[in-house]
Parts: structure tokens; sequence; C-alpha cells
């Protein structure tokens, strides 16, 4: 027992304290750097912001039915439009029309086009001017901080019993979903 106590082979208390020091330091930097590239990450999510749903459903002759809804793009990265239902119901986009714009904040509320869409262009009044919608052919891009205004050809069948009742849409992106649901309104 002499022995082990007379050992003088142990560190001493003021290395000891350093190198707990230092250990502690070093986690604690590691530690911060995590976090400051977590959020830094994070900054950059999608976001957007779904705004202005109306679906309708046009009782003259032919009958047909419209949603119109804006998305604003409020993320810090650019997104792509994957698809768009109603109902649950994938809209084809030979069905979808838009419009994008940077420079136009779309404060005014949408309005019902007066004839169906067709044609790879149509051509409709927002924002008191009159703006081309463009007929979709595959996903949409948006860029971040931009503002697309979207119009659906007959969205899941909407008919004319239900007008009154509830109709979802849904938007996908890559790493979201973003529904808003709206009552379905005669247009004429």
């Amino acid at each position: 027992m002499k022995c082990i106590m007379k050992n003088k082979k142990a560190l001493s208390t003021v290395v000891t304290t350093l190198i707990i020091l230092v250990v502690s330091v070093l986690l604690a930097t590691i530690v911060t750097f995590y976090a400051i590239n977590i959020t830094t990450n994070r900054v950059q999510q999608e976001s957007l912001y779904m705004s202005k749903l109306h679906v309708w459903f046009n009782t003259t002759s032919p009958t047909w039915a419209q949603a119109a809804f804006v998305l604003v793009n409020t993320g810090g990265r650019d997104v792509v439009i994957d698809k768009i239902t109603a109902r649950s119901q994938t809209s084809d986009w030979s069905n979808v029309y838009y419009w994008r714009t940077n420079t136009v904040t779309v404060t005014i509320d949408l309005t019902v086009t007066p004839t169906q869409l067709s044609g790879t262009t149509y051509s409709h009044t927002i924002q008191n001017a009159s703006r081309t919608l463009i007929q979709a052919t595959d996903d949409i891009t948006l860029k971040s901080g931009w503002t697309i205004v979207i119009y659906i050809n007959n969205p899941d069948s909407v008919g004319q019993n239900d007008v009154g009742t509830p109709v979802e849409v849904t938007v996908y992106t890559a790493n979201a979903h973003w529904t808003q649901e709206a009552h379905v309104e005669a247009a004429q």
C-alpha cells in the first residue's frame, strides 16, 4: 500500500484542470458551429403563401368550372410546383394556366374569366391590367420573392350541384404542400 501512495507519476492538479478546460472549450465550439449551421440552413426553407382562392361554376352553355388562386414564395429558396390537386384529384397540366411576376403585388381579388380557358395563352385582367396566362406543360418553377397567379380549368369535375359546397385545393412542392379551402361560387 505504501508504494501506491508514494507514486510520483500522477498528473498534477494544474495539468488536469487545463485538460478539462480545453476539452470543454472544444465541445462548446463544436456545438456552436453545429447550431449556426442548422439555423442558417433552416432560414432557406420553402415557404409559400396561398391566398385569394376561388372556385367558380359557370352555368351558361356550355357549362364549365374554374379555380384560381395566388401563391407568393416567401421562403429563402426557389421552389418547383410538382402538382396541384382539387379534392385530392390531380389537375392535368394542360388545364393549368399561370402568370408569374416579381414586380406586381396582387392585392385585388381574382375574377372568373369570361370564357373557358383555352389555347396555349389566354389574356385576362389581373390587378387592373391585362395579363397573359400561359398554359402549363410540366412542373412550374417559382423564384424566391416572386408571385404566381394560377387558374385551373374544370378542377375535379365541379358541377352545378357543388355550388355552395367547399372544395380543397392543394399545391405540392418537393418538400411540402399548401392547402386552402373555398366554397364553389356561381360564376354567371
